[in-house]
């Protein structure tokens, strides 16, 4: 049976999301990429609260630069604001897309900014 992208993501995502929880130690780090910006909170599930949030958009140098190079910069700013937070660690939440290109970049960015996945 043949899926459309959003179903196929949605699957996935429902997948992923059952062994992904945030807690108090460590939140979820979600990941959005729409087709043109990308967008990253800090999520802990337990009291459904944001403790951070960092996205492509609201970045004036970020508008600029080619979309992986945008979620590079993501993954540093939601570093910082996570670690300004006094959160060190996290679990990773790639939304259902693949473990590629902007979404792997803004991993990558966040982890040498100072984030343990």
């Amino acid at each position: 049976m043949a899926f459309s992208k959003e179903a196929r993501r949605a699957k996935i995502r429902k997948r992923i999301r059952a062994s992904v929880k945030g807690t108090n130690t460590r939140p979820r780090l979600s990941v959005f990429r729409s087709n043109s910006q990308i967008y990253a909170q800090i999520i802990d599930d337990l009291k459904g609260v944001t403790l951070a949030s960092a996205s492509s958009l609201t970045m004036k140098d970020a508008q600029k630069v080619a979309k992986v190079e945008q979620a590079k910069l993501v993954g540093q700013q939601i570093a910082e604001r996570a670690l300004a937070a006094g959160i060190n660690e996290v679990v990773f939440d790639r939304g259902g897309y693949l473990y590629h290109g902007r979404v792997k970049s803004l991993a990558e960015a966040a982890r040498e900014a100072g984030l343990k996945f």
